[in-house]
Order: structure tokens, then C-alpha cells, then sequence
């Protein structure tokens, strides 16, 4: 690319993420109606409702990425006789967007925010998702709270949830947060600024990892994949930035899939049916079955879950610079997540990755639409009023959502790919070390270790499947298409 055009390299995307958005189905603009109505909220929702109760004093906080502003929740623990309780807060986004409005409307076709290399497609207006919805620094907001009380090991003693107002106390960073847990970084500044605030988080760290340990006793996988951010110098692409796992980042996906457990068991108490994440048996169970021998290990014929994690530990043990591969290959082998709605009654398959039956999708209601669905079935069933969606509807719904959700992986995915091409297209004829991510009929693709970018294996593939490592060469980049072909190197193939 000449200099002008790397000056154009956010715009680029820009315009590939716009029409991968509309090819896909997706709307990457907020219509005039949702733009009319957005006009008239001009503060956030306070409530007037009895049973609401006043938690400001508590020292809650947010951990999120450092350029976040969606802040969907907010945590904060106590340590008790008998144990300890863990208090999630979520944005009661519901409070201010209503069903059917016509910014509900726009929720409802996107269902979700679509994060893309050069621009985010927000599931609401800023106004809203960044403001007046978001649990922002020391700003007063109407919370649904989900307070777990945990016996010393972590098991789950009682639960209970109801309407809250919450202030946020300190807005904190993955990455920073890590660092002074790990005890590689300073303490965070916003942290030392709030009296008591360490030794909450220390405490909520403890309670994380105890959650975390009773889910890998049961079976939760331990997955590190690769995912890799762009990072633009002004205008222009300049690198990938990989990023990982984090002592942080665990915390809140412990405490997230504690709250989402007990939010799913609330309304099947309840009566009340629900909208759930469910992932099924493995698509490919043989060929993880495979992956296992090929590093000294048997799993069992039949997917076992707790199998499958013990071997995954032994893994990474085992050989922690390429564990991540070895996830990226399961997780493309395990198959992708859908939702389905559950009727008072039935049973649902549960979630095989996390080792849960009950998983209902509730703490992101500002970037997920499924989760401010189940808000709005939890304030009906709090309030003891008629079910905000009928069977029919949340069925309808659930197949929806997955569909969305799988166009709006598909144009990351897209754009993502657009961004390597520009990363890799003058390094036609490179070679590079890789996996294979992906082997069907419809093509063969694989991932360099460095810079983590994927692309079609168009020359060499015969024989390949997930999981194996190889050398290839680059052959060609198409900006536009998302397109990034390579070649098997010589000798790379298995015999």
C-alpha cells in the first residue's frame, strides 16, 4: 500500500464491516424511530418501587477491558461466619429501554453488539450503553443484584435476588488488576483511592478461584484461546495484539457464570420460562479423541467432560506456549452454542464446556439481547407478574438469537480477516509456522503462530485435519474479501 492508503486503513475496515453487516442481515445504523425516541431519555431510570433496595454504600467495582464504557456489571463480597457471599449487580437496562420501543426493536434484530477492527456496532446508542444504562464511575444506577452465599469450599449455600440501586466505586482494568494480583504490577491507583477496596478484591479472588475449582471437579473445561486486537498508529493498522487470559478476567467469568446459574435456577422456582445457552454433545468427539493420542493420552469413547479437562490440564502442563492451539482445536471441534427456550418443566441440555445444567445468559444486557430478555423475565417474576414473553415468542426468539449472534461472529470474523490481509499483504511468499483450524468439505484453514492470523490452505491440504502442525507459505491477500491464502510447505504434510 502507498502511504496515502495506510493512512486509509480504519476507513477501509470501516466500509467492509458496514456491508458485511447489511450482507449479513444485520442493521449498522440506528433507524430515525430508535433515534426519535433515544432523543427523549435524557436521564437514567430511578425507582420508585418499595422493594427496591439502597446498596450504594457497598464497595462495588467494575473490571472490564481499559476502553470499556458498556458496563454491564458490577461486583463486591463479604466474608461471613460460614463463609462468604459474593453480590453481582447488572445494569437494569430494561428500566429505560422498553419492550417493543423501537430502540427494543433494534436490539431485537441486531441481538448484539458487533465488535469489529475498526468500529463497534453497539446493540443501544452510546446515550445509552456508555451512560445513562451503564454502570458507570460514581454514578447512581438501578441494579438487578445476585447475591450467592458460598460455604468455604465455594459450594453454593443460598441465593437470592431483587431490585437494587448501586453506585460504582471504582472502575478497574483487566490487565492492571492481573498484574497487582499476580503481583507483577502496582496496585491499581483507583483501588488504593477507596478505603478497603484491596482487600475486597483479594477476597473476591479467593471466591472466584474456589468456584472455578468445584466447575473442573465437575468437569468445566480449561480453554485458553488466542484472540488477537488491532492496534492503529492514527488511521493506520500498524500490528495484532494478542491478547489473553488474565487472574482478572477469570474473576468476573467465575463470578458471571455463578450469577447465570443461579438466574436460570430463579425462574424454573419460579415457574417462570426461560431463555438458555446450551452447549451439546461435541460435533467431533472423535477427533478430540484423537488430538489426546497423538500426546500420550485416551480419552473415552463416549464424551466425558471431566475426562476431557483432566487431559486438557496434563496439556498444559504440560506445554503451556502451545496450549492455546490445542484450545483453538477443541473449541472448533466442540461445535458452536446455541439458545433454546425452556418452558416450566422441561429439560435442557446443559452447558458441556462449563460443566452446568443451568445456564441462562443474563449479565450483559447493554450488549446482549438474550440477557435483557431474561431481565425482563426476572423483574416479571420478582414483581409476580405475568411472564414478559409468552412460550411461542421466546422460542421463536431463541432460534434468532442464535442466527444473529452466529452473523455477527461471521462479520467479526470478516473484518478481522480484512485487517490480516492488511497486516500480512507485503509478505507474499513467507513462510510461517501454523495449525489447522478448521477441515470440511467446503475448505481447509489454517492459523499462523505469529502474527496470529488465519487463512485458507488452498495448496497442500490433502490428509489434514484439526489439530495439526505444519509450515506454509503465503501466497496471496485480498483486503477486501477477507481473503489470506497459504500453501503446504514440503515435507509438512503428515506421511
Amino acid at each position: 500500500m502507498t502511504d496515502p492508503d495506510r493512512r486509509q486503513h480504519r476507513l477501509i475496515l470501516q466500509g467492509i464491516a458496514h456491508r458485511a453487516m447489511l450482507s449479513r442481515g444485520l442493521l449498522p445504523d440506528f433507524p430515525r424511530q430508535a433515534l426519535a425516541e433515544l432523543d427523549r431519555i435524557n436521564a437514567p431510570a430511578v425507582s420508585t418501587e418499595a422493594a427496591t433496595r439502597d446498596l450504594r454504600h457497598l464497595l462495588w467495582c467494575s473490571i472490564d477491558n481499559d476502553d470499556s464504557r458498556d458496563l454491564d456489571q458490577l461486583t463486591v463480597a463479604a466474608a461471613r461466619p460460614d463463609g462468604a457471599a459474593i453480590l453481582v449487580a447488572i445494569a437494569d437496562v430494561d428500566a429505560v429501554v422498553k419492550k417493543r420501543s423501537a430502540l427494543d426493536d433494534y436490539a431485537r434484530q441486531n441481538t448484539t453488539s458487533v465488535y469489529t477492527a475498526a468500529q463497534t456496532f453497539p446493540m443501544l446508542p452510546e446515550k445509552l450503553s456508555t451512560d445513562l444504562t451503564s454502570l458507570g464511575f460514581d454514578a447512581d444506577r438501578l441494579a438487578i443484584v445476585i447475591e450467592m452465599v458460598l460455604a468455604k469450599d465455594g459450594s453454593l449455600l443460598s441465593s437470592d435476588l431483587y431490585p437494587a440501586t448501586v453506585r460504582n466505586r471504582a472502575k478497574l482494568a483487566y490487565n492492571s488488576v492481573a498484574a497487582w494480583l499476580d503481583g507483577t504490577g502496582p496496585q491499581p491507583p483507583a483501588i488504593a483511592a477507596v478505603n478497603g477496596l484491596a482487600e475486597n478484591l483479594r477476597l473476591q479472588d479467593a471466591l472466584a478461584h474456589k468456584l472455578k475449582t468445584l466447575r473442573r471437579q465437575h468437569g468445566a473445561l480449561d480453554l485458553e484461546t488466542i484472540e488477537a486486537r488491532p492496534v492503529f498508529a492514527g488511521e493506520e493498522l500498524s500490528d495484532l495484539k494478542v491478547e489473553t487470559r488474565n487472574r482478572a478476567k477469570d474473576l468476573i467469568e467465575d463470578f458471571m457464570i455463578a450469577a447465570n446459574g443461579v438466574t436460570a435456577r430463579f425462574l424454573a422456582a419460579k415457574n417462570y420460562p426461560s431463555l438458555r445457552r446450551v452447549v451439546r454433545k461435541p460435533k467431533r468427539w472423535d477427533r478430540i479423541v484423537e488430538l489426546a493420542a497423538e500426546r500420550g493420552s485416551t480419552l473415552p469413547p463416549a464424551p466425558d467432560p471431566a475426562a476431557l479437562e483432566q487431559f486438557l490440564a496434563a496439556a498444559k502442563t504440560a506445554d503451556p506456549l502451545r496450549f492455546p492451539d490445542l484450545s483453538l482445536s477443541v473449541v472448533k471441534l466442540l461445535g458452536a452454542g446455541e439458545y433454546v427456550a425452556e418452558r416450566p418443566g422441561d429439560t435442557i441440555t446443559g452447558h458441556f464446556g462449563l460443566a452446568v445444567k443451568d445456564y441462562a445468559h443474563s449479565t450483559a444486557p447493554n450488549r446482549r439481547f438474550p440477557d435483557l430478555i431474561t431481565q425482563r423475565l426476572l423483574k416479571a417474576a420478582l414483581a409476580g407478574r405475568t411472564s414478559a414473553y409468552d412460550n411461542e415468542e421466546l422460542a421463536a426468539l431463541a432460534s434468532h438469537c442464535t442466527d444473529a449472534e452466529d452473523a455477527a461472529n461471521k462479520v467479526e470474523r470478516q473484518v478481522a480477516k480484512s485487517a490480516a490481509a492488511i497486516i500480512l499483504e507485503s509478505r507474499i511468499g513467507e513462510q510461517f509456522d501454523a495449525i489447522v483450524t478448521g477441515a470440511a468439505d467446503k475448505g481447509t484453514w489454517v492459523r499462523l503462530f505469529h502474527p496470529p492470523v488465519e487463512g485458507k490452505l488452498v495448496k497442500g491440504f490433502e490428509g489434514l485435519d484439526v489439530g495439526r502442525q505444519l509450515r506454509v507459505q503465503l501466497l496471496r491477500t485480498d483486503v477486501q474479501h477477507g481473503f489470506i491464502d497459504f500453501a503446504a510447505c514440503p515435507n509438512s504434510k503428515p506421511a
